[in-house]
């Protein structure tokens, strides 16, 4: 349950104010995760470091929430995170920030049935093993799909696993579908069938998206880092995007996304096609009331699976342009 992910002490703590960031407080921690984009190409060629004039701890993660758990205590002032976890993490008042809209999710997330596991039909998901993390845009996605189906989640054996644990336990045997992304992802559709993506969850008005979200704190003090780290990423999107296929031709680039991601070098031109990136002109718009009405639909739906307490009545605080407006 998401009460677990933010003790009392914690929210007491943030309640009164922010962590301190450290005697070199222009240095900084990213937490990232293993979504497939153009972005990570800067990431490892140190381009962010250059442009912000900074020293940056990268660390790893395997879900949102667990990005929110450390940016919320401070040990993190820069995280990836879906929508699910960031519409809980607002939910809960954290002092957390939208201020770039990393992708917009399709084909990159979804549901996979195993071969064998017979389910043929979104029907035969009842009383089988479905495996996501919990308060993740996976877990979002797999109730939206089950209540588009009209299939009551009681009745469907919903368990929560990170992505390494769902890759063991695909290979076991031990569940009988997932919604996740990869490279989990990746290893299920090898012996596997998508039964809906997210994408598709979109159109049918559950959309998904990643975003980077900044500590308050960090973000006042240091706003020309979070605009220097803004501008790399959309840099990135718009090279890639100038011309998709001689970017994929780089295989310079398929390596580092290989080693960033862990998915498969055949893999990332489909992930990558997935998504959409998008562009500054674009950002300036959708981090405003697009994202805010997203957030906030989100927020409903947990608030209806009971994931999180209460509704806020303005999400407009925890989403800013003001990073990417120039």
């Amino acid at each position: 349950m998401i009460h677990s992910l933010f003790p009392r002490r914690l929210l007491a703590a943030l309640t009164f104010g922010g962590l301190a960031l450290g005697a070199n407080a222009a240095d900084f921690t990213v937490a990232y995760q293993t979504s497939v984009d153009p972005a990570k190409v800067a990431q490892a060629d140190g381009a962010y470091e250059k442009a912000s004039n900074s020293t940056i701890e990268w660390r790893k993660f395997d879900g949102g929430a667990e990005v929110i758990t450390a940016v919320a205590s401070g040990d993190v002032q820069i995280g990836y995170v879906g929508s699910s976890p960031l519409a809980a993490a607002a939910s809960r008042q954290l002092p957390v920030q939208t201020f770039l809209i990393a992708a917009q999710l399709g084909a990159a997330e979804a549901l996979v049935a195993r071969d064998g596991a017979g389910i043929a039909k979104p029907a035969d998901l009842i009383g089988k093993k479905v495996a996501v993390p919990f308060v993740s845009t996976g877990h979002y996605s797999l109730l939206a799909a089950l209540k588009h189906w009209q299939i009551d989640p009681a009745k469907v054996q919903i368990l929560n696993l990170a992505p390494p644990a769902i890759i063991s336990a695909w290979q076991r045997g031990d569940i009988d579908a997932t919604y996740v992304w990869d490279p989990a992802l990746g290893v299920a559709k090898a012996n596997g069938k998508v039964l809906i993506t997210s994408g598709e969850l979109g159109e049918l008005g559950a959309p998904t998206f990643d975003a980077w979200i900044v500590r308050k704190d960090f973000a006042e003090k240091h706003p020309e880092a979070v605009r220097a780290f803004a501008k790399v990423t959309l840099d990135a999107y718009a090279a890639y995007r100038k011309d998709p296929q001689a970017w994929l031709a780089d295989a310079d680039n398929i390596a580092k996304l290989v080693k960033l991601s862990g998915a498969k070098a055949e893999d990332i031109p489909l992930l990558l096609q997935g998504n959409v990136f998008p562009l500054a002109a674009d950002q300036v718009t959708a981090l405003g009331a697009p994202t805010v009405q997203a957030v906030t639909e989100t927020a409903r739906f947990l608030k209806e699976q009971g994931k999180v307490d209460a509704v806020l009545p303005d999400y407009a605080p925890y989403v800013s342009n003001r990073f990417v407006a120039n």
